[in-house]
Formats: C-alpha cells, structure tokens, sequence
C-alpha cells in the first residue's frame, strides 16, 4: 500500500506502521487510542486524477481505490458497494423551505445501509490477514451489513446483537448464514461480549470504534458526494450519529479531498441524535466530556448510550465549525412520513434521523433556506417495518363493496 504512510493515534500522536494487526496505539495504555489512517497525497495523486476518476466505469466505493487502505491486488467480494444516488427532491425542499436540498440515500447499498461500505473493507482485510472468521457487535445495520460482506466474500462471521435488534435485521444475519449472538442486554452488554470472544477465539475485528480501516469505508460516502456535486462541496451534511464512526468517515473523507488538492473548501458537518440517547450532542451543546446515557428510542441503529468513537465525532463537528441536535421519536418518525410523502425515499428511523434534524436547524436559522446542504439517509425502511408502520397507521380495511369504499373514503382523496 504505497498510498498509506501509516496509522496516528487521535490521542497521543504516535506513529505507526499500517501492519497488520495493529488497530489501536501500543503507547495509550491497555485499551489503546484510536487510531487514523494516514496517506501519501503525492502518491495519490500520482496514481490518478480527478479527471480520470470522473471516466472511470466502476460504479463502486473501487472507484477511490488510491483514498484507500487495500492492496491494488486483493480480493474483493462481488458486491456493488457505494455509489449510491444523490437526490435533489424538490418536494422535500419545498416542505422544508430550502432551495438546494439534496438526499444521499444509501438505503440503495447491498444490505441497505451505509455500513456495507465499512464491512467490505473489514472482509477485504481480514482475507489480506489471512482471518477465516470476521466478528462484530452491532445493533444491527453493522451486524447484516458484515454478514453480508463475508457470505459474499466466502468466509464466516459472527455476530453479537441487543436483544432489542428488528426482527428485518436478524433476518438478514441469518439468511446471509451468519452464527447469531442474541445478547440480552444492552448495546454496551453485546460489545463487551463481543471483545471478549474477539480477543478469546483470535477473530478479525470488524467493530469500527477499534479497527481504523472501517472508518475509510465509510468515509467514501463523502467522496461521492463531492463527486457527484462535480467537485462543489456543499455548505452543510447532516447524518445521524450514534457510535461516531460514520460521521467521522465523512470528515476524513472530505479532509482526505482537501489534502488532496481535489476540493477548495471543506463543509459543516451537522450530527443528529435521539432525545432518548444523546451523549454525543449533550457533550457538543454543554462543551463537556460525553456521560453514559440510557438506550431509549426507536432507531435502533444509533441507540447507542456509550459511544466507542466519541471523539472522532465530536472532533469532526468542532472542526468542521459544524452543530449537532437532538431530536425527539416522534420527530423521527415525521421525518420518516415526510420524506417518503415528498421524495419517495424509505428510511428506517435512525437512516432519517438526519433529516429529522435539519427541519429543526432549518427553523432555528442555523442553517440558512439557501445553503447547499446534503442530507444522509444511512438505511432502508424495509429494515423496521414495525415503526414504519407506527409512522404512517394502518390501511383502510373495507368489505369487497363499492358502497362501503365510498363511504371510507370520503374527504381522504
């Protein structure tokens, strides 16, 4: 990987060789400090450009082969991940009084969700490594998206979720032939267990709070993005947040164009969470250490009271200049409608959190109704039909009789 110069600890600033094995910093103490990855931009750009990449025909997160940490050479799952559509509905801009509103929906990803942009880097290393089985704790997107990934890839995974995970996300861990771990506790009970058997049965580590290379999978959202904008970087992106490594892909990955010399500027980057589970955005608004929080809202995918990659998050806002807010289940679930109604986009609950979010920055003025903003939804709604449902009712149940029909529907359409 002539592209990659090494790993920095986020703590210490400690240097390292990109070896393998080696995901957290040797000189932070026993559960180690985080890790980034860094690269050569020379290097990149001596292996391509923006215009070559601009007539390139992979139609994948491939496309920035240089921006990552894989081997020119190795083996990749078949697996379309990334390049997913960038929406600018007019409808939903309309309904939230903005100009230039656009949607990255990558509910159109493999297992639909963002995370399978993480998970094919994580099955592409643990083959480099030589690792017959990849583990996980997950509260679900991660779990199915891994799954996915190493059925795919021809190697076994095993992964540990709450008990509280959808019944549309197990199902997917066990069709793609995972071996499941129903942890009856909660996310911080199921990641425990899961780094102790990790550490017990010598399994590759997918979780992306510990393994650098997750993050660069998912920072490749945010190339596509600037790409897909023809290299005019958007004022705001807003996503949801619930470990931190996602919007932490998305800063490294728009720093990553910057250092580059691919893109002239950098955007704010906006973090949204639930009332019920927030300690992110608590530590942002009060300027404090992040505290535990209980685990208590409906997306499930960002219910997660203590977060494995806080500071990587809450950099990425600081630096950005960027906000972060919470939002209530019942705001959640509005979105959900809103979105489907004036785009015809599906997300699950955590997947539009984002855009929950953003009606409410709208209306505060912290973002302006002229800015170019870009709006992450990080996964299907088919993944959580059960709240789908609570968003939207049930349907209109009538007899096999016109009179009736009438009758129902009457001032509803």
């Amino acid at each position: 990987m002539k592209n990659v110069l090494g790993l920095r600890c986020i703590d210490c600033g400690k240097q390292v060789p990109a070896e393998a094995g080696t995901y957290t910093c040797p000189s932070c103490g026993k559960k180690g400090g985080i890790m980034d990855v860094e690269y050569d931009y020379k290097e990149i750009n001596r292996l391509t450009s923006r215009e070559q990449l601009t007539q390139s025909k992979d139609y994948s997160i491939f496309r920035y082969l240089p921006f990552l940490p894989i081997g020119p050479d190795s083996a990749r799952p078949h697996l379309r991940v990334g390049w997913s559509p960038l929406y600018k509905p007019q409808g939903l801009g309309k309904s939230l009084g903005m100009s230039n509103l656009y949607v990255k929906d990558d509910g159109q990803n493999p297992t639909a969700s963002l995370k399978d942009r993480a998970s094919i880097i994580a099955v592409i290393k643990a083959v480099e490594e030589k690792a017959p089985t990849v583990a996980a704790s997950s509260t679900g997107n991660a779990a199915s998206s891994l799954a996915g990934s190493a059925a795919a890839m021809g190697i076994k995974s095993v992964i540990f979720v709450p008990s509280r995970a959808p019944q549309g996300k197990i199902a997917q861990l066990l069709i793609f032939g995972a071996t499941v771990i129903s942890v009856q506790g909660s996310y911080e009970d199921t990641f425990r267990l899961s780094a102790e058997a990790i550490e017990r049965f010598g399994w590759y580590n997918r979780n992306a709070a510990i393994n650098p290379y997750l993050v660069e999978g998912k920072k490749t959202v945010a190339l596509e993005i600037a790409e897909q904008l023809n290299w005019q970087v958007p004022d705001w992106v807003i996503l949801s947040v619930g470990d931190g490594c996602t919007i932490a892909g998305v800063w490294k990955g728009f720093k990553d164009l910057y250092n580059a010399g691919w893109i002239d500027r950098l955007p704010k980057i906006a973090g949204v969470q639930s009332t019920g589970c927030c300690p992110l955005v608590d530590a942002f608004l009060e300027d404090r250490p992040w505290t535990p929080k209980e685990e208590n809202t409906i997306a499930d995918s960002i219910a997660v009271g203590v977060p494995r990659n806080p500071d990587k998050a809450l950099n990425a806002v600081r630096e950005s200049g960027g906000t972060m807010v919470a939002v209530s289940d019942e705001a959640i679930l509005d979105a959900m409608r809103e979105l489907g109604r004036t785009s015809g986009i599906f997300g699950e609950p955590a997947g539009v959190t984002g855009t929950a979010g953003l009606k409410v920055l709208v209306e505060k003025g912290v973002i302006g109704a002229d800015e170019k903003v870009v709006s992450i939804v990080t996964g299907n709604g088919l993944k959580d039909v059960q709240n789908a449902i609570k968003a939207v009712g049930e349907p209109i149940k009538v007899e096999p009789s016109l009179k009736e029909l009438l009758v129902k529907l009457e001032g509803k359409v």
